[in-house]
């Protein structure tokens, strides 16, 4: 078990904070947010799965996202929340494991996890919303299965230009257009409350993206970054994971900055299910 803070604590190394996102097993330790020093650095082995225990432990219980036309109706508007919630929290996981895993030698490398950290925290940010509006709509985050399939992808992740790759300009992209569109429909629900939630993670995630993309093209050498990014993707992971429902180019060039790169992602069709929902 990762050391505990104590109640005095100001300030903790990167790396036990990060131990203890990753590590902790209940949502006191996912949401922890001391000031952090950067001198610290150990080796780390990536465990198999985040600590999780109870309520939040994983399940292999499946659990279908709701249709969008009933998205008015509390309880699928509860599964929907939990889902984002979900996502969140792994997100949050990740981060942590991208911490502790990635090489601290260099100035760049300390402030990528920087970078790595803020965007750790509007994670956190984004979680406390989202079961803050579960716990108004009378449900708690572990009311419904929750699944690790990002998680899996943790352990493909060797360099911190693949964590790029997956992370932001996949992931965290595709939110692009996912936050909008049910930041969009829950509006026209009249749930004004969840649609400002997403509408202030669609703000946040275009800086994540941003971020991710900024450290493809510092690392990409002679490559252009449509080609480091799928250099980079592992497999079987493709460029059609990063469009979402409605997917909207503009808002992804407003967080890329590289027509070339959105010209390409629009292109791209493996017949990926996903953005083809409705």
């Amino acid at each position: 078990m990762p050391q505990k803070l104590s109640e005095n604590s100001d300030k903790i190394s990167y790396y036990d904070f990060a131990k203890l996102v990753l590590l902790g097993e209940n949502l006191e330790d996912k949401l922890i947010s001391p000031t952090i020093d950067w001198s610290e650095w150990k080796d780390f082995e990536l465990p198999k799965l985040p600590g999780r225990t109870g309520k939040i432990a994983f399940s292999d219980e499946q659990i279908k996202f709701p249709k969008s036309a009933r998205l008015n109706e509390t309880d699928k508007k509860a599964i929907a929340l939990h889902s984002f919630a979900n996502h969140e929290l792994l997100a949050i996981e990740m981060m942590a494991a991208a911490l502790l895993i990635y090489p601290h030698k260099t100035e760049d490398d300390v402030r990528f996890k920087r970078g790595i950290l803020t965007a750790l925290k509007e994670e956190q940010k984004h979680l406390s919303l989202y079961i803050g509006r579960l716990n108004q709509l009378g449900y708690q985050f572990g009311d419904f299965p929750l699944n690790d399939f990002f998680w899996r992808q943790m352990e493909k992740l060797k360099t911190p230009s693949q964590y790029a790759a997956v992370m932001a300009l996949t992931f965290e992209a595709a939110n692009l257009d996912f936050a909008q569109h049910y930041a969009r429909l829950f509006r026209e629900f009249g749930d004004i409350e969840t649609a400002q939630i997403l509408e202030i993670v669609l703000e946040d995630e275009i800086g994540h993206v941003a971020f991710g993309a900024h450290w493809m093209k510092k690392w990409r050498e002679d490559k252009t970054l449509w080609q480091y990014y799928m250099d980079s993707l592992p497999w079987p992971l493709t460029p059609a994971r990063s469009k979402g429902i409605g997917f909207d180019p503009k808002i992804h060039e407003r967080a890329m900055s590289d027509q070339d790169f959105i010209q390409e992602l629009k292109n791209y069709d493996d017949q990926f299910q996903i953005t083809k929902r409705t």
